[in-house]
Order: structure tokens, then sequence, then C-alpha cells
């Protein structure tokens, strides 16, 4: 058996104050952002719901989540993921992540990925990483599910 682990398909995407790094599984489809319907209540990272194939899905703006920074109120030129969540709730199967742009496709090989321990990590961000000389956050994709589903339960 092999005491190396293979190379992973991901994606870097920018967000507002910052990048993320994702598993290229995790998303589902980028779309033009359109607005989304409010939901009463709501934290300032819960931007709304938007529908998507029958779905109406919540819509978090991850850098207000994390605070990293006040995402773009008037949401021109943004994108949005459709992200499957891992925790098995028929309730909530998707969630979508405002991003700025397109995200690019990386092939990340363990060896490169650096962590980056000294960085002050936010709500929902699991580590900080260096990937070939760029930095990058990855989200706690567990801890927004639960965060989403306490949200919307109030």
């Amino acid at each position: 058996m092999s005491d190396t682990l293979p190379d992973l398909r991901g994606v870097v995407i920018q967000v507002a104050g910052g990048r993320l790094m994702l598993p290229n599984a995790c998303i589902d489809e980028i779309l033009s952002v359109a607005d989304p319907e409010p939901i009463e209540g709501a934290p300032d990272w819960l931007l709304g719901r938007i529908r998507w194939r029958g779905w109406q899905v919540p819509l978090i703006a991850f850098s207000t989540l994390a605070g990293m920074g006040e995402h773009d109120a008037s949401l021109r030129g943004q994108r949005v993921l459709v992200l499957k969540t891992l925790g098995g709730d028929t309730r909530l199967p998707y969630f979508a992540m405002l991003t700025q742009g397109f995200p690019r496709l990386v092939t990340v090989s363990p060896a490169m990925l650096v962590e980056q321990p000294d960085v002050q990590l936010g709500e929902g961000v699991a580590a900080a990483v260096r990937y070939q000389d760029e930095e990058a956050l990855v989200p706690d994709m567990d801890s927004i599910e639960q965060r989403l589903q306490a949200a919307l339960a109030a």
C-alpha cells in the first residue's frame, strides 16, 4: 500500500476579501446571479433563497460569514456556485455561494498543499492553506450546513 495520497481535483474561487479552495465534486452548477428572495430575520451572511431546478436554495455570502469582508450588495458581475451539502438533510440538499468570477480548476497534490497554522480562521473556515504561492481558505462545509440549518429554522 502506498503512503502517498492521490492528487485531487479542486477549484479555486474568488470571494470578497480572498480565495477559497473546494473539492471539484462539491460544485453542482455555476449560475449568473439573480436577486434572491429575502428570508425574514436571516443573519447578514444569508442573502436569501434563489430558485434552481425546482429547489429553493439558500444563498450565502461566505466572505461575510467568515469575517473576510462585505460582499458587493449590488451583485453585479458576481456568480453563484450551487454546492452539494454533505449532511444528508433531504430538506437542504444544496446551498449556493456568491463568488466573483468563475472557478479555476486545479489539481491539488497533497505534497504541495501547506497549511498556514498562524492564520486566524473565521466562521465556516476549516483551514488556511498555501498552494503554488497562492493563499486560500478551505470552507468547513459541515459547519456552514449546520449554520444554515439553524438560521433557516429560526
